[in-house]
């Protein structure tokens, strides 16, 4: 008798376990979004760390994410289904006419939320591409000029801790990355969010454009938007504060 009970009683977990998990994947997700990254270069290990750490968050937090290596697939119809857009790394001047004017019309028109890492600030004329200005003036009007290669770590300084962004995390932290320069920096133009002292470069570099904006929004535009500088080393997603901030922008941006 005891055996029967016992088989019964797994029988009845087993059975439990199975209602409880078909009931789970039948609730709807909450969003759709869609991650655009480049495959290969010098930033293929930072986009596979950030696709294995997005799809824990997108089955933690019950929504979905897919994934493009190029813009051939974006249209305006295509965009319909998403709530978030976010740019690993990504650079802005190889896509199409049709991806240009869908993802103007997302941003312009808040069809969903945007976050975008590191490679949306390349801009110039680039192996043969022009510059796409209206993205150039997304990003505050600024033209890439240089990098620090190998990158170095610096202290950020949080500059408006009233942003959802920042929610959890210290008036100030160093992270590292490979720090772009521009010909200008944006903060006339943007809402500048945090930024780096480029005295504490460590290793020291000189490599420098004084103010120097590092995560901002463009608040004349619909969408909600939010730029993070930090997206060329996959060791970013071990440290809690970077995580913590994706996390927040994630989420602050679909809202």
């Amino acid at each position: 008798m005891k055996k029967h009970a016992a088989i019964l009683f797994i029988c009845l977990l087993i059975a439990c376990s199975t209602h409880v998990a078909h009931a789970q994947m039948a609730k709807p997700p909450r969003f759709k979004a869609i991650a655009i990254a480049e495959t290969g270069g010098g930033h293929a290990l930072f986009d596979v760390a950030a696709k294995a750490w997005l799809n824990k968050l997108a089955i933690d937090s019950n929504f979905t994410i897919d994934y493009i290596s190029d813009t051939k697939a974006l249209n305006k119809d295509y965009l319909k289904q998403y709530k978030l857009f976010i740019q690993l790394d990504y650079p802005p001047y190889p896509w199409g006419k049709d991806a240009q004017e869908a993802f103007e019309d997302y941003i312009e028109n808040a069809r969903g939320g945007w976050v975008g890492f590191h490679h949306p600030t390349l801009l110039g004329v680039f192996d043969g591409y022009p510059m796409w200005q209206w993205y150039s003036d997304f990003m505050g009007g600024i033209e890439f000029k240089k990098h620090i290669p190998g990158g170095t770590e610096a202290k950020l300084t949080i500059e408006d801790a009233s942003h959802p962004a920042f929610n959890g995390l210290p008036a100030s932290f160093l992270t590292q990355d490979e720090w772009y320069i521009y010909n200008k920096s944006p903060r006339d133009k943007l809402h500048v969010l945090a930024s780096i002292d480029e005295s504490t470069y460590n290793p020291p570099k000189d490599v420098k454009m004084g103010d120097h904006p590092v995560i901002w929004t463009n608040e004349h535009m619909k969408a909600k938007n939010i730029y993070i500088a930090m997206g060329h080393f996959p060791q970013l997603f071990e440290d809690s504060n970077y995580t913590t901030l994706v996390r927040n922008a994630i989420f602050w941006a679909v809202k």
